[in-house]
């Protein structure tokens, strides 16, 4: 089986914050998830933030912004449309679009060219590629606007692949439960106090939500073996944590390589596995956002089986 667990990723923030996206209602965002091909499967809220957990990984929604995630075959553009349509273009103070090379690009509905053009039509930017073009690397798109994010503004993601070991192992397994996974990834120690909102899905794959306050996670878990792919992001200020997340994470998973990209948030190697560092690289957008990206591969994480041909 394979599932392309790479997500392509938006974030918009309003310009005037007299319009509240959360009064938007679940019909609302249900509609927008849908435009990804997508649906909501669950959610949970708090004071700031409603947390919907998709089909295909989540959406976030707070007053002045929301950050929805889409993986497999989705078709996140066509949900960005559909918002700008519904909002109009002059409501949006900032947004930008990611999206990573996927294993099997072929199987896409569209390339990140393809939605950069559509995205195009109703608002202007910048486009970027970070990362080598013959290895992992992400596209990204922001915005002209005259935004300003404040330096506590932070976005920490850590993407891994080819997850191995009795982690891996057990997340491929039959026997497997949404409280096993939990426990597994010590998730309880790691964001402590938080609500969290979790699905395990057929056969195998599992994604979780938790917020408090403004905070938020998530996880997104696709364990097939030739193509295994988990991902975190959070807007939690890692510095300021009293858990080392990434080295927990990477310890727990053991995984062949990984990304991490921070967004306002500097690079910390502290605790990783023994590894190298194939690439790196940072970009400074002018809304404000200090970005660094390194890709990483751990040392000599799997012995390789020749295969007669």
């Amino acid at each position: 089986m394979f599932f392309e667990g790479s997500e392509k990723k938006i974030e918009v923030i309003l310009a005037d914050s007299s319009q509240k996206l959360r009064s938007f209602g679940k019909p609302f965002w249900a509609e927008i998830v849908a435009c990804a091909n997508a649906e909501i499967l669950s959610s949970v809220s708090n004071e700031y933030c409603d947390a919907y957990l998709l089909s295909e990984s989540s959406l976030f929604v707070w007053d002045d912004r929301f950050v929805m995630l889409t993986c497999g075959t989705t078709t996140l553009a066509d949900a960005v449309m559909s918002f700008i349509e519904h909002v109009g273009e002059e409501a949006i103070g900032f947004a930008s679009y990611q999206r990573k090379n996927e294993y099997l690009s072929h199987l896409q509905s569209s390339s990140f060219q393809d939605d950069l053009k559509k995205i195009r039509q109703t608002i202007t930017g910048n486009a970027y590629r970070i990362g080598h073009l013959d290895s992992h690397h992400h596209y990204m798109f922001s915005t002209k606007k005259p935004f300003t994010a404040p330096t506590t503004d932070v976005t920490n993601e850590l993407l891994m692949y080819h997850i191995n070991g009795d982690a891996a192992d057990y997340l491929r397994g039959v026997n497997q439960s949404a409280q096993g996974i939990r426990d597994l990834l010590q998730l309880s120690a790691l964001f402590p106090d938080f609500v969290v909102d979790d699905f395990l899905f057929e056969p195998f794959g599992y994604s979780i939500n938790g917020i408090k306050g403004q905070e938020y996670f998530t996880i997104h878990i696709t364990p097939q073996e030739k193509s295994s792919y988990v991902s975190l992001e959070t807007n939690v200020n890692l510095a300021n944590h009293p858990v080392d997340i990434y080295a927990r994470l990477l310890s727990s998973l053991n995984p062949g390589s990984w990304d991490v990209i921070g967004f306002n948030s500097p690079k910390n190697t502290e605790g990783f596995p023994a590894h190298l560092c194939l690439g790196s690289c940072s970009l400074a957008i002018e809304q404000g956002y200090d970005v660094n990206f390194s890709h990483y591969q751990q040392l000599c994480h799997e012995v390789l089986i020749p295969e007669y041909l």
